[in-house]
């Protein structure tokens, strides 16, 4: 997997591509040298990769043979995946299909359209002699699958960085390319090129009101969607962070729909959406939670003296944690590659294209917002006192699990509309009642995995370190929390009394 960065530019058959020796930051250029590139473009039969910008590719030549997944992450700026060439033409590696399946949801990948590239390569060096930026000529015949094959010939030119090169080089080389007679492409890809007119467009955007509460919660939700799906092949790869950043996704998404129900009505199928999150975060969840225990139990380890870490504590906290935490990932590729998912993405991408939008969608976002931000912060303080008000103990620590779940969701709220000082403030109860709780959870763990060592006839002695730190560690949040509180709940209502002062 790795990152590809390029700039693409249209040129005349008869373009000549400039000395770039000399280029500032540079030193000599090598080249040019030949290649034949033959690539044949998968995709379903009404392209729903091409309509997302995505190419999925066999390709036999050059310096890289074998096949290519490109995920766009930004202009110019994609994610390749490789995987090596294979015999068949015709079938796609299970493990790049795979990758791919919040796109293509069951459809079948088939050859949709063939590439056959003469290329003329130079590579630029730095200063110290190592690649930096490479420039390849390409002349192009393109040729669309079909019962009427449709066949295009063109040339282009793509400059693409090479390593930890300064970005700012392959500027400077595009300028070079420029004065020279090239233009920025006007497609992302050879394949967009040649589909022009073939291939699906994205849905067109609901028409929202500018600047109105619909198109900032509308905004929000596509954003939480793009991310959603962006995450999808790295929890299947196991990335890291990316069952944390996709688990997330689910909760803001679940979060905005809950608190913004007056912008974007709470119907029949926003419910339905509404359970579906929750179902696939829970599905995200278990391995999420032991990659964070382990690396807990990790940090831990590190930091004790080896006299304090006896019987094979390291084994259970960790290479048998890691076997629960592989199996957990693999109940998750399970999930990401069953119809339920499949249905819920289809499910978000008619809310996005359709929102059952209410009155109020139609106003000046600044009122209808701010009131919502501030009934979610209501809720969060109405938690507290119920937690305060329970006579026993044991209650209302429960009762302060639905305290850190308000300032969860006021804090999405928050930063939905931009509001980053109420956003940390949520974000310091959630954090610190969080701190707690979590020391809670390990304590448990701890307490069955020692019990599994006693009856295994281990020695139990670190486990009763590790939960006198998680103790501790759990006791100073406990104790920090009444001053953590009475500063945030001063903090929101000075914050919410600057915004209804008409002054300030």
């Amino acid at each position: 997997m790795a990152l590809e960065i390029e700039d693409k530019f249209d040129v005349p058959v008869d373009f000549q591509v400039p000395e770039l020796s000399g280029v500032r930051g540079c030193g000599e250029a090598a080249g040019p040298k030949s290649h034949q590139l033959v690539a044949i473009y998968f995709d379903t039969a009404d392209l729903r990769l091409a309509a997302r910008g995505i190419t999925l590719r066999r390709r036999r030549g050059g310096a890289d043979p074998g096949w290519h997944l490109k995920l766009p992450k930004a202009k110019g700026v994609r994610q390749e995946i490789t995987h090596p060439l294979t015999r068949s033409t015709k079938i796609v590696p299970a493990a790049l299909a795979g990758l791919v399946q919040a796109y293509t949801r069951g459809a079948e990948l088939i050859p949709v359209a063939e590439l056959d590239t003469r290329r003329s390569v130079t590579v630029l060096h730095d200063v110290a002699g190592n690649a930096a930026v490479e420039v390849a000529d390409d002349r192009v015949k393109g040729t669309v699958f079909g019962e009427e094959p449709r066949i295009e010939r063109w040339r282009e030119v793509e400059a693409e960085l090479i390593g930890s090169t300064d970005p700012a080089v392959l500027r400077r080389v595009g300028k070079r390319l420029r004065k020279a007679g090239a233009a920025p492409a006007t497609s992302a890809s050879k394949l967009a090129r040649l589909l022009n007119g073939t291939a699906p467009k994205a849905a067109p955007r609901p028409v929202a009101v500018p600047g109105s509460a619909g198109e900032v919660v509308l905004d929000y939700l596509t954003a939480q969607v793009t991310a959603l799906l962006a995450q999808d092949p790295r929890v299947r790869q196991a990335g890291d962070d990316a069952v944390h950043q996709m688990r997330v996704a689910c909760r803001r998404l679940r979060s905005a729909l809950k608190a913004f129900k007056s912008i974007v009505a709470a119907n029949s199928e926003v419910a339905a959406i509404q359970g579906e999150l929750q179902w696939l975060g829970n599905e995200l969840g278990t391995a999420r939670d032991l990659e964070v225990i382990r690396a807990r139990f990790a940090r831990h380890f590190a930091a004790l003296p080896d006299a304090l870490v006896v019987g094979p504590i390291t084994d259970r906290l960790g290479d048998d944690l890691l076997v629960k935490e592989r199996a957990a990932y693999e109940q998750i590729r399970q999930a990401l590659s069953d119809q339920r998912y499949f249905d819920l993405l289809d499910a978000l991408d008619a809310l996005l294209a359709a929102p059952p939008f209410t009155k109020q969608a139609k106003r000046p976002a600044d009122a209808p917002l701010a009131a919502v931000a501030e009934r979610e912060w209501r809720r969060v303080t109405d938690a507290y006192d119920v937690a305060q008000a329970k006579p026993d103990e044991d209650e209302r620590e429960i009762a302060m699990h639905d305290v850190r779940k308000a300032a969860k969701r006021a804090r999405y709220t928050a930063e939905v509309l931009g509001m980053r000082e109420l956003a940390k403030i949520a974000e310091e109860v959630q954090e610190t009642l969080g701190t707690y709780q979590d020391g809670v959870v390990t304590q448990e763990l701890l307490a069955r995995e020692a019990e599994n060592a006693r009856l295994a006839g281990e020695d139990t002695f670190t486990y009763g370190v590790l939960t006198g730190l998680e103790r501790a560690t759990g006791e100073r949040a406990h104790v920090a929390f009444p001053d953590v509180w009475t500063r945030t709940t001063t903090a929101a209502r000075a914050f919410f009394d600057g915004r209804r002062d008409p002054a300030s």
